[in-house]
């Protein structure tokens, strides 16, 4: 809003390949910026041009790459490391195909004749483990928990009862 209560237009719209600053990404992406600093600190692929005031300018190929961070971390349920390693999957393969390490255990390998010629796919980060049971779940596991110890009282009290001296 303007000083006079009226709606401010918005500014001019960018090019898909213009550079964007660290406000407009986040707005973009409906993230704090606070977020978007923290992920360049864990993410050896994010790097945005800075100029000499320290202001951040993202590339679209940035863009691409926080939107993939966002999705993985907020909707595919990966951990910080798990969307490193799975960001780092794309290196680790060009590696091995270029310099492939020996095996230190070649016994435990199983020879495959029909995949002999391709090497093993890339183990997957794991996701992450639900912290808490849902409500409707714990409600049914204390109720069932309470029930066993009203059975457990109602039989320790039987066992009690002939041991009563009057």
């Amino acid at each position: 809003m303007s000083e006079t209560g009226e709606p401010v237009p918005p500014g001019p719209v960018k090019g898909t390949a213009a550079f964007r600053t660290i406000g407009e990404v986040a707005g973009d992406l409906d993230l704090p910026t606070h977020v978007l600093r923290f992920w360049e600190s864990k993410f050896a692929q994010l790097k945005p041009l800075k100029r000499r005031g320290g202001r951040r300018y993202y590339r679209p190929e940035d863009i691409l790459l926080l939107r993939r961070i966002r999705q993985c971390l907020y909707h595919d349920g990966y951990t910080i490391r798990g969307v490193q390693k799975l960001l780092g999957v794309g290196a680790a393969e060009r590696a091995a195909a270029i310099d492939p390490a020996p095996s230190l255990f070649p016994l435990d390998a199983s020879p495959d004749p029909a995949g002999a010629d391709e090497p093993p796919g890339p183990e997957l980060p794991a996701r992450r483990a639900r912290r808490r049971p849902t409500k409707p779940d714990t409600r049914e596991a204390l109720e069932e928990i309470r029930r066993e110890l009203l059975e457990a009282r109602a039989l320790l009290d039987k066992l009690m009862d002939p041991l009563k001296v009057p």
